[in-house]
């Protein structure tokens, strides 16, 4: 297995968890160029030059392109939080949607198209009945950095990637899929409400609304 130098972390500006990754990867590898950003952010210059060894994806506001991942020698890597059942945005608020008892965090090899590239490896962990969208981000993010960890441990240690026989169980959930699950209708009944006001309500952002006759009106959750 060849020596891994140079190292790309892309990330989420302002994210502790971020930060303990950071701090990891520069402890253990030679050259660690780091990238943050938000999700509005125009894609970094640094995007059309970084030549090196290993990309690493980590909450990325940004959709590494393919001339990016193609000058990865060794690989690009990408850790989402969420399991095979749930590529793409949104994870968390489709499993709270959907009711899920277990859920997961997983990594896997970077391609063209967003979360479908071949497993590296999953944890999965039980979604508690407490749990809210925040709350479980918030667990996604803790095992995250404990699989990060895990598996660039192996690699500094001179080891391969592991290989999991998971794969994706669906297409990656879209951003407009998102928006609709935030919409409820008048024709709605209570449980469908209640589902969609608490999978959709997360600090920061807009959450559940309904429009009569052109007014939006939006869910403003009690304070804690």
């Amino acid at each position: 297995m060849p020596v891994i130098s140079s190292v790309l972390l892309v990330g989420k500006s302002g994210d502790p968890f971020g930060k303990q990754v950071c701090e990891f990867l520069k402890l253990t590898f030679p050259a660690v160029t780091v990238i943050l950003g938000r999700r509005d952010d125009p894609a970094p210059e640094e995007f059309a030059s970084w030549r090196g060894d290993l990309i690493i994806s980590h909450l990325s506001p940004w959709i590494i392109p393919v001339s990016l991942l193609r000058r990865a020698t060794f690989a690009a890597i990408n850790f989402h939080p969420g399991p095979p059942e749930y590529p793409g945005i949104g994870c968390t608020n489709w499993a709270i949607y959907h009711e899920e008892k277990i859920f997961g965090v997983t990594c896997h090899h970077m391609a063209p198209t967003v979360d479908t590239g071949p497993f590296i490896a999953v944890r999965r962990f039980a979604l508690l009945s407490t749990d809210s969208v925040y709350s479980l981000t918030q667990r996604c993010y803790a095992e995250i950095l404990a699989l990060v960890h895990e598996i660039l441990s192996r690699l500094a240690a001179g080891m391969p990637l592991p290989e999991s026989a998971e794969t994706w169980k669906r297409k990656a959930y879209r951003r407009s899929e998102l928006n609709a699950l935030c919409r409820i209708e008048p024709d709605m009944d209570a449980a469908e409400v209640r589902r969609r006001v608490r999978a959709t309500t997360f600090p920061g952002a807009p959450g559940a609304y309904i429009e009569i006759g052109g007014v939006c009106f939006r869910h403003i959750p009690d304070p804690a």
